[in-house]
């Protein structure tokens, strides 16, 4: 058996000769010995002549989000320029800029109109919005190598600006995707109480996500589960309301030590939710691009299911007297705020899209596309405060007193319909009405027109809508510790028309916006006092809006700019500036053959206007005293670059503070923030 067996495996060679080829006798050759260090040398010069098949890039991540699959399945290759990297922070967004409380993390809102265009229930706290973490904003990833990013923005010498964020994604199948984000935001702020809470903001939002893709292309499921934890503090503003203009200089004061008018009180925003959405491809499926980086799988039918479900709670709270009046009033007690608001939304929409092509998709013409969907909300919430009653012994004791509650459902009815007449011409509609529940009535109306030339000639994009909408919770029907309000105010409603044109050869894109809006509902104090109040506008508002862009460009040097003019009729009411601008000039470098490199300088300017006062415990913005702060321009010089897969950049912000002012006011009583040197660094990683 043992001489078999021997034989058997001499058919198959050995290791070092699988194949079994003929081999020369070595045994009798007499070989050189080789030393130690000879050994070393010659295993090193193996290891570092030894090259990989693969070199992992950026080539092998795609990544999608819900709206681009919306239509058809398209993937696009992530970006890791450093197009915009310095714009760290939705508060510095050029075309998006925002009125705060002085530091990234407080509550804040648009500096422009900017209209929200939603329908139904709404409990109009919106104050810290941007800072969370929505389902919409998820991307999805297919990476054939694992993908993290770790990105840092931080200022020198302290802590005033802190935020970190961690993303991580890889696939565990070919078609299965699956990945997290983390983010923090620890930044102090430039006006500090005790170190304790002064403006900490305390920040953190998780979310993981997976997308999974079937082998046949039909089938598609994304799902995440979203935490969001939101703490800002709500000082009332700092007690010194001369920081910037008092000449007194044996008058000291200490920033970091600034008494505020509530040490210890701040709002704490807790947000949990499951997202899932799924949708299957029936019929016949053309591609597009196929092989291609610009790929798509076009569906001719699709039905799909969402299901989302969120809990949240915005809470409040304020420990001691209110010494300096913040408040008008308080109704439960005078020294100690736990003003809790729990909302509870299941939402599902079933929806079905047809589609009409015909069969060579690489010619676009007389494509119609049908959407039809049902969504059933049901929401409930619940109000409480904190309270103070005696027990059966005749002792004070706090307890959490639930004031308010309720449960209901809306029914929506949903459709879009769009036609392509060719590449160039396009109409699309999008209808939304509530057709049973609390907001029976509300409707969303909006029809877009699209003329599209050649790339020298641009194309002229032409919209209209209509929304009618309920008030939210906060105006007609809310409890706290300091205000309650009871009102039976009328829906809003806002019609609007708009003309865009965009040149991408010239590089300009202009729009004008009109809107007409009715039973406009704002926050007022009368004569500018801390009695703040939901009020409601009888007569119409008309506003105007024109924004253009335009960039220019001469080899290296760049030059951007986006300005805004806006006009209303009842200024006093629709308090924004006339006029914004934005430049940013700059000139792009390739240093020492490896470092593309950006350096350049940006400002922003509004013009003056009377600023929105600030009510904590609230989380509103209103129309307080008539103060009219002096504007200048804010300007700021920064450096970025990337080198292979690190992102960087160096940037001093306000850089002109004392040139002209010794700082600035968006908002009555809450100063902004001083000049500061600030880096970011973005560290890429693909294995």
């Amino acid at each position: 058996m043992c001489l078999s067996v021997q034989a058997a495996f001499a058919q198959y060679g050995t290791r070092t000769n699988p194949r079994n080829l003929p081999t020369r006798d070595t045994a009798r050759r007499q070989e050189k010995q080789m030393t130690d260090d000879q050994l070393l040398d010659s295993l090193r010069r193996k290891e570092e002549n030894k090259k990989d098949s693969v070199v992992f890039s950026s080539k092998f991540i795609r990544v999608t989000n819900e709206r681009l699959l919306n239509d058809s399945t398209q993937l696009f290759k992530i970006d890791t320029g450093i197009t915009n990297f310095e714009i760290y922070s939705p508060l510095i967004d050029p075309r998006s800029p925002r009125i705060h409380l002085g530091n990234i993390g407080l509550s804040q809102r648009p500096l422009l109109f900017e209209p929200s265009r939603t329908i139904g229930f709404d409990l109009g706290l919106h104050a810290l919005d941007i800072y969370a973490l929505k389902p919409q904003d998820i991307n999805y990833y297919n990476t054939r190598v694992p993908f993290t990013r770790l990105t840092l923005y931080n200022a020198f010498g302290g802590s005033a600006i802190q935020l970190f964020n961690i993303l991580h994604t890889q696939n565990i199948k070919p078609n299965w995707n699956f990945g997290f984000n983390l983010n923090f935001n620890g930044s102090k702020g430039f006006y500090n109480y005790n170190n304790v809470l002064g403006q900490n903001v305390s920040d953190l939002n998780a979310s993981i996500f997976t997308w999974y893709e079937s082998k046949s292309k039909r089938y598609n499921l994304l799902a995440n589960l979203l935490f969001n934890n939101l703490k800002a503090p709500e000082t009332g503003s700092i007690l010194n309301d001369s920081v910037f203009t008092s000449t007194n200089v044996n008058n000291a004061f200490s920033k970091d030590r600034a008494a505020v008018r509530l040490p210890y009180s701040y709002e704490n925003w807790n947000d949990k939710g499951l997202y899932i959405k799924q949708f299957y491809y029936l019929g016949r499926i053309d591609s597009l691009n196929k092989g291609k980086d610009n790929s798509k799988i076009l569906p001719t039918q699709r039905v799909s299911h969402t299901l989302h479900v969120s809990n949240s709670r915005y809470l409040y709270k304020q420990s001691g007297v209110d010494t300096y009046n913040v408040f008008p009033d308080y109704y439960y007690s005078n020294n100690r705020s736990r003003d809790s608001t729990v909302l509870t939304h299941i939402q599902n929409e079933f929806s079905y899209s047809f589609y009409l092509r015909s069969k060579s998709v690489k010619f676009v013409k007389n494509e119609l596309k049908l959407d039809l969907g049902l969504v059933h909300d049901f929401y409930s919430y619940n109000q409480y405060v904190s309270d103070t009653t005696l027990n059966e012994y005749g002792v004070k004791y706090i307890h959490q007193d639930k004031v308010q509650h309720n449960t209901f459902q809306d029914i929506t009815l949903k459709a879009k319909l769009g036609y392509r007449f060719s590449d160039r011409i396009a109409l699309d509609a999008d209808f939304r009405q509530i057709a049973q529940g609390r907001d029976f009535g509300n409707y969303l109306y909006d029809a877009k027109l699209t003329l599209a030339g050649g790339n020298k000639t641009g194309k002229i994009i032409l919209e209209a809508y209509s929304q009618n909408s309920s008030p939210p919770l906060v105006y007609n029907n809310w409890i706290s510790n300091h205000y309650i309000f009871h009102n039976d105010f009328s829906n809003q409603k806002t019609t609007s028309a708009s003309f865009n044109y965009i040149n991408d050869a010239l590089q300009i894109d202009l729009k004008a916006e009109y809107f007409l809006i009715s039973n406009y509902l704002y926050f007022t104090a009368p004569n500018g006092g801390s009695d703040v109040r939901p009020a409601q506008l009888n007569s119409s508002i008309n506003l105007l809006k024109i924004s253009l862009g335009k960039n220019f460009s001469y080899r290296s040097l760049h030059f951007d700019n986006y300005v805004v003019y806006q006009k209303t009729d009842y200024q006093n009411t629709l308090r924004t500036p006339e006029v914004y601008a934005y430049s940013n000039l700059y000139i792009n470098k390739v240093l020492l053959n490896v470092l593309h490199a950006s350096f350049g300088l940006n400002g922003r300017y509004n013009t003056e206007y009377v600023a929105p006062s600030y009510a904590p415990g609230l989380g509103q913005f209103y129309n307080g005293a008539n103060v009219t702060f002096s504007s200048y321009p804010i300007f700021g010089v920064y450096f970025k670059a990337t080198l292979q897969r690190t992102n960087l950049f160096l940037a001093y912000d306000y850089i002109n503070q004392r040139a002209w002012s010794k700082g600035y006011y968006t908002v009555n009583r809450y100063p902004q923030q001083d000049a500061i040197l600030k880096f970011g660094v973005s560290w890429t990683f693909y294995n």
